[in-house]
């Protein structure tokens, strides 16, 4: 994985510790073993990151903070990735949710209304709920293990092409060097001696 590109867009540890409404998190933050980016703590927060976002509960970034630490895994990636349900992806993918815990328990799913209202959620609660919960907990663990496995496997794919590209290098760089050396030897002298 580029290790190079993820650190290009992770904030600043010291740029977090100083945020007001991050201070509850300060030892969370000031921890250098959850800012680390290797193979297996990138992994680990994708899994975090995933599933807490397919969770329908409140506070998922503490959740997931939580997660992070019990799991040693990257505490910025595991905590951005809960950004994946925002408020305009939130009832798209929990509608969708539903419709797997739907399926999953054999009931017929509600359709969604043309307009979508707070209203009519609450009054559909009851008959959504046990629907709701299977198909997330269901969903994020399928997205959370598929993106850890998929993040794994792509960073080593990255780490193998780059040994293969860079024993490519030297392999030319050895051929360059050897080239020029031999064009910088003095070429054989050809003693011609009498013809029989």
């Amino acid at each position: 994985m580029p290790r190079r590109l993820l650190q290009r867009y992770m904030p600043h540890p010291e740029t977090l510790k100083r945020n007001r409404s991050l201070r509850f998190m300060g030892h969370l933050i000031g921890d250098a073993s959850l800012w680390v980016l290797t193979r297996r703590s990138v992994g680990n927060a994708f899994m975090v990151g995933l599933f807490c976002a397919l969770l329908p509960i409140p506070f998922q970034m503490v959740v997931a903070a939580c997660g992070s630490r019990l799991l040693r895994c990257n505490l910025p990636l595991s905590v951005g990735l809960v950004w994946l349900t925002n408020p305009l992806t939130m009832p798209i993918i929990f509608y969708g949710n539903y419709r797997i815990g739907a399926w999953l328990l054999d009931t017929p799913a509600r359709h969604m209304p043309n307009h979508l209202s707070t209203y009519w959620i609450a009054n559909q609660m009851v008959d959504i709920l046990p629907a709701l919960l299977i198909g997330s907990l269901v969903a994020a663990i399928v997205a959370g293990v598929t993106g850890n496995v998929l993040i794994r496997l792509i960073w080593r794919w990255q780490v193998s092409r780059s040994w293969k590209r860079r024993a490519r290098r030297r392999r030319r760089r050895a051929l360059r060097t050897e080239l020029r050396h031999d064009d910088s030897a003095p070429p054989p002298s050809h003693h011609e001696g009498p013809h029989p």
